[in-house]
């Protein structure tokens, strides 16, 4: 008859030790999972992305019910364990007793919330799991609202960074002299408050909070030297605490944390614990890696194997608003020490190498942290790098002098140098599975999870797959478009072009489709070539639209539509406003809002008063301004000559003339792009898909921009002297674009692909394939430059928001 194991806490190191616990002892065990939260394990890791909205909480799901169900497991989930009787070995609940053989806690940690005057008003919320992540993301629905984030660390800097995603305005307040000081010196905290400043969100460091002010909530926070912060949260990121009380009241031996010994065991050896809750040799741990290391341990013992855990050395590997940070060790001055340095500012780079007696105790990685691993084993194995001394700081390609086949570096990590932080797996992991058959990205992936979370460790998952297999590792191929063919997107357009197809069905018939009718992934792919490559002989397909394609508005997440309305320029009028204001009115229009492309956005308009709402900003003279475009959405200006002192062109009219010229243009993803009157650069045109910078002399256009998940700043792409060739240029790149890029890709990545010299050879310096691109996209512009909204109603309820012949209607999924 199996044990029975009561499991207090269902976060991701108890799910680690059931994971291998089920492998080392299939069936020994009938498991009980109790959690606090009304859910299962999932990567809260991952948490960050669900509050700016690039995920969702179903994809960090970690083990979801039929996981639990394969295994057995029962789960209590939502149901708060309340005491521990060790002598009757039962747990208490609400639900009354349970008994247990074995009992292991993951308790995990609290959230530590400043006793300040004010911490218990309504909007001072913490940031530990997904509830806290929703009430963050109700409060940033709200128009204008402003965040507070008290706290620089590591969690501080995600809040802030998904809120200030969400639209708010955000200010981080942070006690020490500069941002993360646990992880960074004081040099790379610096790169990364100057970086977070230009993001727009407000640093405020040696900030000691006073007071949270507010009667019914919160709506202010002052510090002791009397500045005042307006806010509509506040989110308290100040530390953890290991959450003990459940082990203290049962009498087991807590410090800090839960006390256990090397094989995880507590004071009773029939309780053992494990994860942010435990204190292990004097330490307690917030980091996944010795999580997960704990959890092995603990798996192992719970099967009657012998296994002890003796502490980790720990690194950190963060991604703190799309910049790359890593640091491992000590990294504070000292006598005996000296310190190599690596400063590299137009790349955005930072190194520092921290060395005692020839080994290195400390590592701080900022914006490049593909070495970190190597140099995190050189940490760990005190090597004495003095052979490699001059060169150390440029990695293991150049260690000892000459450059070094990469391959052969990721082949000289140890078998313990950890891979993927998220999930904690190391190099000898990712090894065997592949030894064991995993013969490709995702199957390792599938084994181990590495690569499965943020992405960052995908590339030496790679190189590992082929140092160890050689020969009989094939490169990962280009993925096919779907399920329905194998061919890429490459294949696809090239026998499209070379056919000279002009039907959907025609395309799926030369390409060999596994189906007849396509599917929701290839269908807009298919569209979009066929009208690109040939405007005049295609015809839009209906039916291979996304939702808010079919709509001509953006889907919200409560079903009603978001409705956006061009201003050419970010130029408006009375009239217009007017216009705006009166529809807001008319249709109780919940929310009315300024984006940041220099526009109103109407949010919660209900779907069936789509067309009415249509109409009348129609007949104001307002028509679409393509939000949900796989198209040109906005060109965002500064005021420039007409009114700025500093003002060196006419911005705001070339920003008008260029808007007319291509709105209604489709193209493979959404456009963006912005003309700055000066380079000052109010305008931020050197972070857009296409930007412009007015100098006296006349324009620079730079192009290949992104201020996404990806940062990249715009590559230079002319400059010239008249607004004409500035738009000839425009037109001509986003036409060469619009014919060869694949569908889905920002400009930012195909130019990655074909390199920047390969644009110019075509766009700048031969002038007659110039004139040929801009002759072509003003022929596409000819046929299909038209306004989805001018359709009236009767029109859309015949055939429910019939899209007209033009992509300029794709949307954002």
């Amino acid at each position: 008859m199996s044990e029975k194991l009561v499991v207090i806490g269902a976060g991701m190191a108890s799910g680690r030790v059931l994971e291998e616990l089920f492998e080392a002892a299939p069936g020994r065990y009938s498991v009980t999972l109790f959690g606090a939260e009304p859910r299962g394990n999932y990567n809260r890791i991952m948490l960050s992305p669900v509050l700016s909205g690039e995920k969702t909480y179903e994809e960090i799901i970690t083990h979801d019910a039929d996981w639990y169900s394969a295994h057995g497991v029962t789960c209590r989930f939502g149901e708060r364990v309340t005491g521990i009787d060790r002598d009757k070995k039962v747990v208490f609940s609400d639900a009354g007793e349970t008994p247990y053989d074995k009992l292991l806690l993951a308790t995990g940690s609290d959230p530590f919330i400043i006793p300040a005057p004010g911490h218990d008003l309504p909007g001072v919320l913490t940031y530990r799991d997904l509830d806290d992540t929703n009430a963050m993301i109700g409060a940033a629905a709200k128009p204008g609202a402003k965040a507070v984030v008290i706290g620089g660390g590591l969690l501080g800097l995600e809040a802030a960074a998904g809120l200030k995603m969400r639209g708010m305005d955000v200010t981080v307040l942070h006690l020490m002299g500069h941002l993360m000081e646990r992880q960074l010196d004081a040099a790379a905290g610096y790169l990364l408050e100057k970086e977070l400043k230009g993001r727009g969100i407000h640093v405020h460091t040696r900030a000691n909070t006073h007071e949270i002010v507010g009667s019914d909530k919160v709506e202010a926070v002052r510090l002791d030297d009397g500045t005042e912060y307006e806010a509509d949260i506040v989110v308290m990121a100040v530390g953890i605490r290991p959450s003990t009380g459940l082990a203290s009241s049962s009498g087991l031996m807590c410090g800090r944390g839960v006390h256990v010994d090397d094989a995880m065991v507590s004071s009773d050896e029939s309780v053992l614990a494990v994860g942010e809750c435990v204190e292990h040799r004097g330490l307690c741990y917030g980091l996944v890696a010795p999580l997960y290391d704990m959890a092995k341990v603990a798996a192992q013992t719970l099967a009657g194997h012998d296994a002890a855990y003796t502490g980790s050395v720990t690194s950190t590997k963060l991604k703190v608003t799309g910049v790359d940070l890593f640091s491992a060790g000590d990294f504070a001055e000292g006598e005996g020490r000296e310190e190599i340095v690596l400063r590299d500012p137009t790349r955005g780079v930072y190194k520092r190498l921290v060395i005692e007696e020839n080994k290195i105790v400390g590592v701080v990685l900022y914006g490049d942290t593909q070495d970190g691993a190597w140099f995190f084993g050189l940490l760990k194995d005190k090597t004495d790098i003095a052979e490699m001394r001059e060169t150390v700081i440029f990695g293991p390609s150049f260690a000892g002098g000459a450059p070094v086949d990469p391959m052969a570096a990721v082949a000289a990590l140890p078998d313990d140098a950890e891979i993927c932080g998220c999930n904690g797996v190391c190099k000898g992991t990712i090894v065997q599975s592949i030894q064991s058959g995993a013969g490709d990205l995702d199957a390792v992936r599938g084994g181990t999870k590495a690569s499965s979370s943020c992405g960052t460790c995908t590339g030496l998952v790679e190189q590992l797959l082929a140092v160890t297999m050689g020969d009989a590792y094939a490169a990962p191929a280009a993925k096919p478009v779907c399920g329905c063919t194998d061919l890429t997107h490459e294949d696809v357009r090239r026998i499209i072009k070379a056919g000279k197809i002009t039907s959907m069905a025609g395309a799926m018939q030369e390409c060999g489709w596994k189906t007849s009718c396509g599917c929701h992934i290839c269908r807009p792919a298919l569209n979009y070539y066929l009208l690109s490559d040939f405007p005049d002989a295609y015809r839009d397909d209906p039916q291979s639209r996304f939702v808010n394609e079919r709509n001509h508005a953006n889907i919200q997440k409560d079903g009603t539509f978001s409705v956006v309305p061009r201003m050419w320029g970010g130029i408006t009028n009375p009239k217009e406003l007017r216009a705006i204001a009166d529809v807001a009115e008319r249709f109780d229009v919940p929310t009315v809002k300024v984006t940041g492309g220099q526009r109103i956005d109407l949010l919660g308009v209900k779907k069936e008063d789509l067309p009415e709402v249509w109409r009348e900003l129609n007949d104001a003279g307002l028509v679409s301004g393509h939000a949900y475009a796989k198209g040109l959405r906005t060109v965002k200006t500064c005021v420039g000559t007409d009114h700025c002192r500093f003002g060196t062109q006419d911005s705001t009219g070339l920003g008008i003339k260029i808007e007319k010229r291509m709105w209604g243009s489709w193209t493979p993803h959404k456009v963006k792009m912005a003309v700055s009157g000066c380079p000052r650069n109010c305008a931020e045109a050197t972070c857009k898909d296409i930007g412009v910078i007015c100098v006296d002399s006349g324009y620079e256009v730079s192009v290949a921009g992104a201020a996404g998940m990806d940062l990249k700043q715009t590559q230079p792409l002319a400059k010239t002297e008249t607004e004409d060739e500035a738009i000839d240029l425009i037109v001509a790149f986003t036409q060469l674009y619009r014919e060869n890029a694949k569908y889905l890709d920002r400009p930012y990545r195909w130019v990655e692909k074909v390199g920047m010299d390969w644009v110019r050879a075509r766009v700048v310096d031969d002038l007659e394939e110039r004139l040929a691109l801009v002759a072509r996209f003003d022929f596409s512009q000819s046929i299909y430059q038209t306004d989805p909204w001018a359709e009236r109603a009767e029109e859309q309820q015949s055939r429910q928001f019939r899209p007209l012949a033009d992509l300029t209607l794709q949307a954002a999924e």
